[in-house]
């Protein structure tokens, strides 16, 4: 199997662990559910030893999975580190790339990813504009930026989005504030307690959890604050306001510090959400230059991100 298969097929196996499901899997690949259970099928001979157990609405890791994901994960990172490393000795770049990126992200994962990236080719530079607002690449921002970064669902068909990682949802709420009002045992209880919320339009994840294998919309009755920024619901969180629901990379280190603690979480991570953080870019305008730093943010950020790394080895998660 050359390396590019090995990688596809390790990514794919990483995926449905992450996912959850075949069909969730199938979202991230060119490929239908039946194709990736079947794929799976293949690894799963070549390895000789079964490594999910299949059920109607999930898949679930077996021990061996499990062992098998932790040297998948380094066999992937090793060989895409390979290649990038191939391309820098074959080619030295040179030039600037225009990115722009949600504040809130790009503080705390883009930026630092970015510096590591400028260090490995110092023939290159980056212009990064952190934002908070979205931006048009078809109107008066055209030929302004390279790469735009975005979380959640993507409404524009016309642009090439390369995934870097997916996203997980958490509950979540201070110490301070669980004393005070009980830890809700499911998210049925939801309604009895305050919360924080987003203004106007609200991620499409928000708030929805599997019950008895449907998805529910389920949120506190009182909300205490309402922002249109996830970092102010964070800070009225930290502040014990509420509950809040907010993604894994933005909480995940006050998760490892216990200054918020996870509910609905007996069973490791929740499952991936269907979209996840993604490069957009405009086709006719991807150079050698983008290329080559979205093989290094994949790398830094899939198959599985970094601070849900973290969170599955500090809080041993699935």
């Amino acid at each position: 199997m050359n390396p590019d298969a090995l990688t596809e097929q390790l990514s794919l196996f990483l995926d449905v662990l992450a996912a959850g499901s075949f069909s969730a899997a199938s979202r991230r690949h060119p490929l239908t559910p039946s194709a990736v259970a079947r794929r799976i099928d293949a690894l799963e001979a070549a390895v000789g030893s079964r490594l999910f157990v299949r059920s109607t609405h999930a898949v679930r890791p077996t021990p061996a999975g499990n062992a098998f994901a932790e040297r998948a994960r380094r066999i992937v990172e090793e060989l895409r580190l390979a290649r990038a490393e191939a391309v820098s000795l074959s080619n030295a770049p040179e030039g600037l790339i225009r990115i722009d990126a949600p504040a809130a992200f790009g503080r705390r994962h883009l930026a630092p990813a970015i510096a590591d990236f400028l260090v490995a080719y110092p023939g290159l530079d980056v212009q990064l504009r952190l934002i908070d607002s979205f931006v048009d690449l078809h109107g008066a921002h055209l030929g302004e930026v390279d790469l735009v970064l975005r979380a959640g669902p993507l409404a524009d068909t016309r642009l090439v989005a390369t995934p870097l990682a997916y996203m997980v949802r958490i509950a979540c709420a201070s110490p301070t504030y669980l004393e005070q009002r009980g830890v809700p045992a499911s998210p049925l209880e939801l309604p009895e307690h305050d919360g924080l919320d987003w203004d106007g339009l609200a991620p499409p994840f928000a708030w929805r959890f599997a019950i008895d294998g449907q998805m529910r919309l389920l949120r506190p009755s009182r909300m205490r604050m309402s922002a249109n920024n996830a970092e102010t619901l964070l800070f009225g969180a930290l502040a014990g306001l509420g509950i809040a629901h907010l993604p894994t990379w933005l909480i995940s280190e006050y998760l490892l510090r216990g200054e918020l603690l996870p509910l609905f979480c007996d069973n490791g991570l929740p499952a991936a959400e269907s979209s996840g953080i993604y490069a957009l870019r405009l086709e006719h305008e991807t150079n050698s230059r983008s290329r080559l730093l979205l093989e290094f943010l994949k790398s830094r950020f899939s198959p599985v991100p970094p601070w849900d790394l973290a969170l599955r080895s500090e809080l041993h998660w699935q």
